[in-house]
């Protein structure tokens, strides 16, 4: 049963594949006219289409998740570097503020074009000269301002204004100064050609860039970020990637500045402040021993200088430390992070707060740095908002604990302090006032000297600032462009010739109204279909005689063998042929098949039903003078009517005769009855030749007596409503055995296939070709 099922899938396979073959096939002209002009349309389209080219770059960011840690001597010297998160460096780099300022050092909200031959090329390399605009913030949009330039007068001309190089001038609407062309390298060609620039305002042409511009991870868990952008100027991409590098990395080291300059600005504050308390000591120290005449302190003094000097050093480190956390709080109280120190600045030793406040400063800095080139409400500002609002409660609570330590820590040194106060207390009065003082002396000194050292290692980091990324690849250009390619462009030329081809015959086909396929009656209808009859091109009415092997006499042939289905035989011979329609051909298959039949050596009659358009007896050459009607108003007897034919002994015709006003009436007034039985005794096969079903009734009258109803519908004429209506018709009018013949099947485009009928009679058949290939020149359209 698995096998038989897979045959049959292959078979319905093979079938689709000729129905598509037989379908389209006939019309291989119109796919070959349209294959020539789609390719010949790729053709122009790469010829003065222009060529696109990607550029790419690679740099590394130290991740704070990924790669290795720097060397310890950058890690000492980069004391206000941190660490990023890859993705974060991302958003950063397409950011509009870096590429509004990359827009303006490359000057490219004033491209200039050139026109070559029917297109426009880009000046950025070809033009000798550059357009700038004084200032870039306020540009009024110009377009396609025509100019030329004066290579021995060193001046543009714009219209009827002259413009010298390096000189500001006001153009129509916008302040510009024209300057030689860094990029340009045909220095000895002729510069007069006419050239064209426009002025766009820099954050258009900075969001156009942007939505080009692709910058990602070249993997997952790599540190290493790839940029990526098309252009048809290889140079001006090359510029952009490299401008865009460079202003990361100066925002990077002016981030970093902006923090060492903040720290410095806090440590020279209170250097001043300590250095002047400092020198107050020094003179109050001299006053002193001039005064009371103390050249210096005993033995038992110098001891409490030494006892008290490491606990006064360590309380002043405290006092720092707790001047550090002011600050730092108001840091982090501030909305806009300014006013206090940076974070992760020199005094803080607790690390976790260390991390934490360097934390908050990236978080801040990018925030600042957002807002200036995104809405309020994008979802990345908002969500680093969020972030550093969840931050600050654990900063301050951290901040809160470390100044509860502090503070203790003082209280004990405090109260050490006392303890070498008894000291104090033995020593004379005026060696007493002298300690006191050098006290004092030593207390400052002591916090000049770590003010001394922070303010150095500040200063050091300050000048040894880096960027936290390396260049990998600088930009570079690919040598093939990626956009247009020639193979994609033919493809898409032979996929659209054929596309356009099918669909071409399919609306056409679908858009008819009429009969084209032998499908669609199957669809419509459930009524057998015996035969199939191709459109034959002749003079002649008659297409079958005897020893005539033509492929429309073959297919009466097998009309002929298929009445058996229906029963049709020496005791069932009364056959009734209609159509719906005149001009579908019930005539013409009324004629033919009786000679069919004739031709078997069997006796047959044909009568001209049709007494409104009688069209058989012309075809046989019979007058229809004398005929059914006639026989019908009694004037005429059966005998007198019937008469022979030319074409063969056995085959009778009966003519309409006189057309009648009344043939519905002559029809029913019961002599057709009597006429048929005669005919039966004398006659193998009757075949009634009747009006159509659509305009009169003669057909449902006559088919109950008949043995069966041939029912004739022919391609591109019977209209397909009438199909559909054409099983309805024969239940509730009463068609009699009914079958329907697909007369004028015509050959589709300019092959010889034909609708349905799905054979070919030549080769060893050794039949006769007929219609278009035998006789081109008939025009007469005989069925």
């Amino acid at each position: 049963m698995q096998i038989n099922h897979e045959n049959g899938i292959q078979d319905d396979e093979r079938e689709s594949a000729s129905e598509f073959l037989f379908r389209f096939l006939p019309y291989w002209p119109l796919f070959l006219t349209l294959l020539v002009l789609s390719i010949a349309g790729g053709w122009l389209y790469l010829k003065y289409a222009t060529p696109i080219y990607e550029t790419s770059a690679t740099i590394l960011v130290k991740d704070e998740k990924k790669g290795v840690d720097d060397a310890n001597l950058m890690a000492q010297l980069d004391l206000f570097g941190s660490k990023k998160l890859v993705e974060n460096e991302i958003e950063v780099i397409k950011s509009r503020m870096l590429m509004r300022e990359v827009v303006r050092n490359c000057n490219l909200y004033a491209p200039i074009e050139i026109k070559s031959g029917f297109k426009y090329v880009s000046g950025y390399v070809q033009a000798p000269v550059i357009i700038q605009v004084q200032s870039t913030d306020s540009i009024i949009p110009e377009k396609e301002i025509a100019f030329t330039y004066d290579k021995v007068k060193q001046e543009a001309v714009i219209g009827n204004l002259h413009f010298p190089l390096y000189q500001w001038r006001r153009d129509s609407l916008n302040t510009i100064r024209v300057i030689p062309n860094p990029n340009y390298s045909n220095a000895d060609s002729n510069t007069s050609y006419p050239m064209y620039y426009s002025l766009a305002p820099v954050s258009e042409v900075a969001d156009r860039l942007l939505s080009g511009l692709k910058v990602a991870q070249t993997a997952k868990l790599a540190s290493v970020i790839n940029l990526k952008i098309r252009d048809a100027v290889p140079k001006r991409a090359q510029d952009i990637l490299n401008g865009l590098i460079n202003v990361y990395n100066k925002a990077a080291v002016a981030d970093k500045n902006g923090l060492a300059a903040n720290t410095l600005k806090f440590v020279n504050e209170r250097l001043k402040f300590v250095a002047s308390e400092l020198d107050s000591v020094e003179t109050n120290i001299e006053r002193y021993k001039t005064t009371e005449g103390i050249v210096d302190v005993s033995a038992q003094g110098q001891l409490y200088l030494d006892n008290v000097g490491v606990n006064d050093q360590k309380l002043s480190e405290i006092n720092v430390q707790l001047a550090v956390m002011d600050e730092v709080e108001k840091y982090v109280q501030s909305k806009t992070g300014q006013g206090g120190i940076a974070p992760a600045s020199f005094g803080v030793t607790d690390p976790v707060l260390a991390q934490m406040l360097g934390k908050l400063s990236e978080l801040d800095i990018r925030l600042e740095g957002l807002k200036r080139t995104t809405a309020e409400n994008n979802p990345i500002l908002v969500s680093l908002r969020d972030e550093i609002e969840r931050i600050k409660p654990g900063i301050l609570e951290n901040i809160r604990n470390q100044r509860l330590n502090l503070e203790a820590g003082r209280r004990n040194l405090q109260g050490t302090s006392n303890t070498y106060a008894s000291i104090l207390s033995r020593l004379p009065k005026k060696e007493k006032g002298l300690v006191q003082i050098s006290r004092q002396q030593s207390i400052k000194n002591g916090i000049y000297s770590f003010l001394l050292q922070k303010r150095e290692e500040t200063a050091l980091s300050y000048n040894s600032a880096v960027a936290d990324t390396r260049i990998v690849d600088t930009a570079d250009t690919g040598f093939l462009p990626v956009s247009p390619k020639s193979l994609f462009v033919y493809i898409v030329a032979v996929l659209f010739a054929l596309g356009a081809g099918a669909a071409i015959i399919a609306l056409k086909e679908f858009l008819s109204s009429n009969i084209v396929f032998r499908k669609e009656i199957e669809h419509y209808s459930a009524l057998p279909i015996i035969g199939e009859l191709m459109q034959e091109h002749s003079t002649s009415p008659i297409v079958i005689a005897d020893g005539q092997r033509t492929i429309i006499a073959e297919q009466f042939r097998q009309l002929r063998t298929s009445l058996a289905y229906l029963g049709v035989n020496n005791r069932k011979k009364k056959m009734l042929v209609t159509s719906f329609i005149g001009g579908e051909g019930k005539t013409f298959v009324s004629a033919n098949l009786a000679i069919s039949l004739a031709l078997t050596n069997k006796k047959v009659v044909v009568l001209e039903m049709d007494l409104r358009k009688p069209k058989l007896s012309p075809m046989f050459n019979v007058s229809r003078e004398v005929g059914l009607t006639n026989y019908f108003v009694g004037d005429k007897e059966a005998d007198h009517i019937i008469k022979s034919t030319q074409v063969s002994p056995n085959l009778f015709v009966i003519p309409c005769g006189a057309i009648p006003p009344n043939p519905s009436e002559l029809i029913l007034n019961g002599r057709l009855d009597e006429l048929l039985k005669y005919l039966e005794s004398i006659f193998d096969y009757i075949i009634i030749d009747c009006a159509p079903t659509g305009p009169v009734t003669d057909a449902y009258i006559l088919s109950p007596m008949c043995d069966a109803t041939l029912y004739v519908i022919r391609h591109g004429v019977t209209p397909k409503a009438a199909v559909k209506m054409l099983d309805k018709n024969v239940l509730v009018r009463g068609l009699k055995n009914v079958a329907i013949i697909f007369n004028g099947v015509k050959t589709r485009g300019v092959a010889t296939f034909g609708y349905g009928y799905g054979y070919n009679y030549t080769g060893s058949y050794g039949l006769e070709k007929t219609g278009k290939t035998k006789k081109k020149k008939e025009k007469n359209d005989v069925n």
